[in-house]
């Protein structure tokens, strides 16, 4: 680990002055379970770190009827796991937590960092691309909200601006009749790096199984989680039959473009997609 200068704003607005200052040598930090090992690894080498983790006001999660689902970039992984309201609202959001590492590492990281930190691995950025989730982000020329869905645009890369800060995450409660699912893979247990991910977030009549609405997302499988946007129309407005639910999930197959790596390989990457994308549109339907 290579020695750099420490900075603990206050607040939003000092933190955005730091990045601005320092803009290209300062590292931005929150819970800081991927940035500390990547320094000791040597993999960032940043002159500077700011250190958002105590700003307490971005530590929280709301739920409205009206103006939807608001949560802190500093919440941890730990408080939407447990969140009674989030798990009524939103269970998804709930269940992708729980499936982050394990519990000491979820009461540290934030869901910010893991969106920030653009794995295409990560756990929370399939659930929010289903939801239609919006980042807000605060910089030097005031703020802007952006889609989740268009928040990363490669490994490790993102559409925040010099000096821009994740503040918030913003979800529209979904509507009635919605069932959600977040389904992985992983090597060695499921808090392990997702070798495949697939969220589903569906609007199914109870009564004749009629698919109203539907958006899949898959991670893992691409430079960045992406819509499964050719598996949704195979589904969409269709009774959800065995034979439906077999279409879907090999389109689904078909758009995922993974690479092989150390975990696995594409073509197991890509039979996985399959298998859990039809898992989870059968535990859906059950």
């Amino acid at each position: 680990m290579r020695d750099f200068e420490y900075f603990e704003p206050s607040n939003i607005a000092e933190a955005v002055s730091l990045l601005v200052k320092y803009n290209g040598q300062a590292k931005l930090m929150a819970g800081g379970t991927d940035v500390v090992v990547r320094l000791k690894h040597d993999s960032v080498k940043p002159k500077y770190i700011v250190n958002i983790g105590s700003i307490s006001d971005l530590d929280y999660i709301t739920v409205d009827d009206k103006k939807g689902i608001r949560i802190g970039a500093l919440t941890t992984m730990r408080a939407l796991e447990k969140s009674q309201e989030l798990q009524e609202a939103c269970p998804i959001l709930s269940q992708a937590a729980s499936l982050l590492g394990n519990p000491a590492i979820r009461n540290v990281a934030t869901i910010g960092g893991n969106i920030c930190n653009a794995s295409p691995a990560a756990d929370t950025i399939p659930p929010l691309v289903v939801l239609s989730a919006k980042a807000k982000l605060v910089g030097p020329k005031g703020e802007r909200i952006v889609s989740i869905q268009d928040f990363c645009t490669g490994p490790g890369c993102t559409i925040c601006q010099t000096g821009e800060v994740l503040t918030e995450i913003q979800v529209p409660v979904p509507p009635a009749n919605t069932r959600s699912i977040y389904l992985k893979h992983a090597a060695r247990g499921l808090g392990d790096l997702a070798i495949v991910g697939v969220a589903v977030v569906a609007t199914i009549e109870s009564k004749d199984r009629i698919c109203k609405d539907v958006k899949i997302a898959l991670g893992a499988v691409a430079p960045t989680p992406i819509r499964a946007f050719e598996a949704e129309k195979v589904i969409k407005g269709q009774k959800i039959t065995q034979s439906v639910i077999e279409k879907c999930a090999e389109a689904a197959r078909d758009e995922a473009s993974p690479i092989s790596d150390v975990r696995s390989s594409a073509e197991y990457r890509k039979i996985l997609v399959k298998v859990y994308v039809k898992k989870a549109l059968s535990e859906m339907v059950a």
